[in-house]
């Protein structure tokens, strides 16, 4: 089985290379169990953000990071944004962010013919 490329939005791969080691590593892990056709160990739908969009929860000592993916088409997994949540709540900017580039990603796929 090959695996599903990545299609990386914005700046959200660079996001991800600056987290601490560890939270990188993990994340690099659940993005690629999505990549063989698994399912994350520890992820929760972000409807606000649009349908079919995912969030990959990773803490790492004491801090929370996010990555925010859709993989619900054949083509490829689309990661939308990675960040540093730094409140209980993720702040209105990370989600719109993620909206924005969510409508970026539907406008720019391939239509299936």
């Amino acid at each position: 089985m090959s695996e599903k490329p990545l299609s990386w939005l914005g700046s959200s791969r660079d996001d991800l290379r600056a987290f601490p080691d560890d939270a990188r590593q993990h994340i690099g892990h659940e993005i690629h169990r999505l990549q063989v056709g698994l399912w994350p160990t520890n992820c929760s739908p972000l409807k606000v953000v649009g349908a079919g969009v995912y969030e990959i929860r990773v803490s790492d000592d004491g801090r929370a990071f996010r990555t925010i993916f859709v993989a619900k088409f054949e083509e490829a997994i689309y990661i939308l944004h990675a960040f540093e949540k730094k409140t209980q709540q993720t702040p209105r900017s990370e989600i719109e962010l993620a909206k924005q580039r969510y409508k970026l990603m539907k406008e720019a796929r391939p239509v299936a013919v």
